[in-house]
């Protein structure tokens, strides 16, 4: 796989300086081309074999580019608060935005090769997380990222002289004697590793280019090339490349498609004095439980979604009352800022994940996607098509890192929505719950319904399923909230 990347070398320092000049204004030409346009990310990965000089080639570009607007991440051990939660949150949080360039050294492969190679990682458990790291990839270029991956290649003779020069000389010695690949003494283990790592997440949209760096005046000028032709084509030609993206279900032919939520009988009620008796029984069985010497390796994520005036924000109180609030953080979300917008739209939901023993509730969520942005034609067919997926992946991930994921759908009918919506007019404390919007958005209960039944079908999975909740009645609603969170979180304890 890499004798792609033994092309003559040929290029001598005279060449070389002869080149720089013109290359870096090309460099700085490109990049503030981007950053005027905003349309896109960079995302560069550079990764090697030991003494290919990865970090000499990211210094290098930070000399050339205009460093105001790049930003670059060495791969670290996970710090306390990232080894509490899913591994990719590491690396969602420091997306560089449209406009800017991401560098990174190893990126989100490094720790799944440094584990395969030290055999820490089996070979089916490397690729499943390659494959994992494809379709964040996937997403990412989706969302308009332009992703380039650079593997730099050395052969082992060339390797062992160069580990020898780095050892020999103190500002570098501290680099070999770190290393947690052995040197030459793995050659062919991390190269075994390295070509299925490419071979398996080298695509159209995050491409992987082998660099020979035997020379490196040739391995300075090669990758040089490759990025400001990128980012020019990129310039010239906006639209990125798309991976083929699943339909959504319909309707079965010759048949009426039945929705999950005519299941629910809206009649559910419960008597006041139930109510009150169960509140404070569930409450307190809640608050005991996020308490629990059980649950300290464990998180709770919260979703809470359903038709306008279904009473969402009722039901998250009754959690929330008799919490420490120490423990939770409800997060709303109103249409994304110029900051979101310029992220994937999943990054702005990242950030706010829980760390181990605490709770994150939502109120409103990525599903939006799904739902509004869907009805109301603010994203294409194609984005919230492929949202199912990125969706299913996002809650695979929290569920994987130790996160107990339970979303909820509250439900109502047309009539109960209408009845709300008058009272809310005629309450003072209440008005600021209703809208023109929210009236307009009735016209549209229909394709709604649809919209909710697509985002069942295509999103409740073991990992992170749907519950309905019947919510005429308030007192009901409530109850079978709290029941649920509670018998879900002790049924995950149990499997710990």
């Amino acid at each position: 796989m890499f004798e792609i990347a033994k092309v003559d070398p040929s290029i001598d320092k005279t060449e070389f300086k002869k080149e720089k000049p013109n290359l870096r204004t090309e460099l700085l030409d490109v990049q503030f081309d981007s950053i005027e346009c905003r349309k896109f990310p960079v995302i560069l990965i550079f990764a090697g074999m030991e003494g290919t000089g990865v970090v000499d080639t990211i210094a290098n570009a930070n000399t050339v580019l205009d460093t105001r607007h790049v930003v670059t991440f060495a791969h670290r051990p996970p710090t306390e608060e990232e080894a509490e939660r899913p591994r990719m949150w590491r690396y969602w949080r420091i997306l560089p935005p449209k406009g800017e360039i991401g560098i990174y050294t190893g990126g989100w492969y490094a720790g799944p090769l440094t584990e395969r190679i030290t055999r820490r990682t089996g070979k089916a458990d490397f690729e499943e997380e390659l494959d994992n790291i494809k379709r964040f990839e996937t997403m990412l270029a989706a969302e308009g990222a332009m992703i380039l991956k650079f593997w730099l290649h050395i052969d082992k003779d060339e390797q062992k002289k160069r580990l020898r020069k780095m050892h020999k000389d103190q500002r570098t010695k501290w680099r070999v004697e770190e290393s947690l690949w052995g040197g030459s003494r793995n050659y062919q283990r991390v190269k075994r590793a390295a070509e299925q790592m490419l071979r398996i997440t080298g695509t159209e949209t995050a491409p992987w280019i082998p660099v020979d760096t035997s020379n490196p005046y040739y391995r300075s000028l090669v990758i040089a090339k490759t990025v400001c032709n990128a980012i020019r084509m990129r310039l010239e030609h906006p639209e990125p490349v798309l991976a083929t993206l699943p339909a959504a279900p319909g309707k079965k032919p010759g048949a009426e498609r039945k929705s999950p939520l005519s299941t629910l009988d809206l009649s559910l009620s419960l008597e006041k004095k139930d109510y009150e008796k169960q509140l404070e029984r569930y409450q307190d069985r809640l608050n005991k439980l996020v308490w629990s010497k059980a649950f300290c390796k464990r998180s709770l994520v919260l979703v809470f979604e359903g038709n306008d005036a279904a009473g969402k924000g009722g039901a998250i109180r009754r959690v929330t009352e008799f919490l420490d609030p120490r423990l939770y953080r409800v997060n709303q979300f109103a249409a994304p800022t110029d900051e979101e917008k310029a992220q994937p739209y999943l990054w702005r939901f990242w950030r706010r994940l829980p760390r181990r023993q605490h709770v994150a509730i939502f109120d409103r969520s990525w599903y939006g996607r799904v739902l509004v942005e869907r009805v109301e034609g603010f994203c294409s067919e194609a984005n919230w098509q492929r949202a199912y997926g990125e969706i299913n992946d996002f809650e695979a991930e929290m569920a994987d890192a130790g996160s107990i994921v339970i979303k909820f759908w509250l439900a109502i009918d047309k009539d109960e929505q209408e009845a709300r919506f008058k009272a809310r007019e005629v309450t003072g404390y209440k008005r600021y719950k209703i809208t023109e919007e929210d009236w307009r958005n009735r016209e549209k209960w229909d394709e709604y319904t649809d919209a909710v039944c697509d985002m069942i079908d295509r999103t409740s999975t073991a990992a992170a399923p749907w519950v309905l909740v019947e919510a005429n009645n308030k007192l009901y609603s409530r109850i079978k909230v709290l029941k649920t969170i509670c018998k879900q979180i002790e049924s995950a304890l149990k499997k710990s």
